[in-house]
């Protein structure tokens, strides 16, 4: 199925190809990281997580729409939901695209921890494709030297590994955990030289 027969909103198709058009561009956070997270949520969905299907896969849409590799983002991709989307959807989209600054989210929160689940979903990929991820990752802060961009990565890396669980929902645990802990090991070793 296509992206845009994918898009949950109807008679929002402007919208829906705005995004798509902010999407196409290189690196990690690229149409297929969009489709990925997409294709998580349907099966975290068929796993049994419970969360309101139209606005976590529009906070899906939203959560990387702008993306440059600033701090801010997260940020104005929830501010362009804000701004774009009817009031019925517009706070709570936005408050799910804040959360993945730090998918942290709250107990109790099905939305947040399936959107936080399912963009966190690429780190038990398959070796090839987290390779591809961890390089579209470099590719994204291109601007920032190795040095830094290794130190930076690896305190990135060491905060995800040291959680108790990467993952919020019991399905996701279930389904990428170990999977995901393995490949975080074996970056952190290649970023340390070991």
């Amino acid at each position: 199925m296509s992206l845009a027969a994918r898009w949950p909103l109807p008679h929002h198709e402007a919208l829906r190809d705005e995004l798509l058009a902010a999407w196409d561009r290189p690196g990690y956070h690229d149409l297929l990281h969009l489709d990925e997270v997409l294709d998580r949520l349907d099966r975290l969905a068929g796993a049994g997580a419970t969360f309101d299907p139209v606005t976590t896969r529009l906070a899906a849409w939203f959560h990387d729409a702008v993306y440059d590799g600033a701090p801010d983002d997260e940020e104005r991709s929830a501010a362009w939901a804000e701004r774009a989307l009817p009031a019925a959807h517009a706070g709570e989209v936005a408050r799910l695209v804040r959360l993945t600054v730090h998918h942290r989210p709250r107990a109790g929160d099905g939305a947040g921890a399936a959107l936080s689940d399912a963009d966190l979903g690429i780190l038990a990929a398959p070796r090839a494709r987290y390779d591809s991820y961890a390089a579209g990752v470099r590719a994204d802060f291109a601007h920032v030297g190795d040095d830094d961009f290794r130190a930076g990565r690896a305190a990135v890396l060491r905060d995800l590994v040291g959680r108790a669980h990467l993952f919020a929902t019991p399905q996701a645990r279930e389904l990428w955990e170990d999977a995901a802990r393995a490949n975080l090991e074996r970056e952190l070793a290649g970023l340390s030289g070991r």
